[in-house]
């Protein structure tokens, strides 16, 4: 099942998603969104709204694996990591499909980073490896919008700051239940910046599975039901090329992957106060 929000009437509606056909609005709500798997259509199918909200109602925790992808590691000149490197992000950063990634007039350097984003459905506490799954509600398309300048060129390296400017962390377009992703161990995710193609991997190049992941992060914190957890990105990204690639005015970002469909998002300069 492939699940929507969108706003009407200033209030979320949850839709079936169907990129040929459209959505189909039903009577699930936010507050049951984890708890009633009943679906009961209300309406026919319509046209996909230009904006849609976040595919899932706020998380309590959105959470970050940095340096996931060894190609990755190896790009930005860092060593393989031994355990994952963990980072959040603030809920204010959360952006749905169709919505503007506003680029800070205190940023020169952002950059790209597509990646596969676990949706969790219970909450988990010190699970096995092998039992993570079970906690797993679905997946959804991610884009770890990055401040290079703020992560790495500010003292104590401000992964945080870098990571969590409003809009920093689109989501969408829908939310697959896990029942439809036969495998998302290995799923292709790429980037593509104005037509041209920048990332292109699959989660089978992950450093640590997402049974892994889900299995430490719980050893640390309770997973709650909308949690996030964004796997990491592949190689790629714009500060490792030459020259570098940083996001700009008016550029198209779109996070495809297979299964689920694609993010899109464009650019646009923040406006100065």
């Amino acid at each position: 099942m492939k699940l929507c929000r969108f706003l009407r009437d200033d209030s979320p509606v949850i839709a079936l998603y169907d990129p040929s056909k459209g959505v189909q609005p039903i009577t699930l709500t936010d507050e049951d969104f984890f708890s009633d798997p009943t679906v009961v259509k209300d309406g026919s199918w319509q046209p996909v709204p230009e904006q849609l909200l976040p595919p899932v109602p706020t998380p309590e925790k959105i959470i970050c694996i940095g340096l996931n992808y060894r190609d990755h590691a190896i790009e930005t000149g860092s060593e393989i990591p031994t355990l994952p490197v963990v980072f959040s992000k603030f809920n204010s950063a959360l952006l749905g499909h169709g919505g503007s990634i506003e680029l800070p007039d205190i940023s020169e350097k952002v950059d790209y980073e597509a990646e596969l984003v676990v949706v969790i459905g219970k909450p988990a506490r010190n699970v096995s490896a092998d039992r993570a799954m079970d906690y797993v509600f679905g997946f959804t398309c991610g884009h770890d919008v990055s401040a290079r300048d703020w992560q790495k060129g500010r003292p104590g390296g401000q992964w945080l700051l870098g990571k969590t400017f409003d809009t920093f962390a689109p989501v969408g377009p829908c939310v697959v239940t896990k029942d439809e992703i036969s495998d998302p161990g290995n799923l292709r995710v790429r980037m593509h910046l104005n037509d041209q193609t920048v990332q292109d991997s699959t989660t089978a190049q992950l450093i640590f599975d997402i049974p892994s992941l889900i299995s430490h992060l719980s050893l640390f914190t309770t997973l709650k039901p909308g949690d996030l957890i964004y796997t990491g990105t592949p190689p790629g990204v714009g500060a490792a090329k030459t020259p570098p690639v940083f996001l700009k005015h008016d550029d198209h970002c779109v996070v495809e992957i297979d299964g689920i469909g694609k993010l899109s998002n464009v650019c646009v300069s923040q406006p100065k106060n």
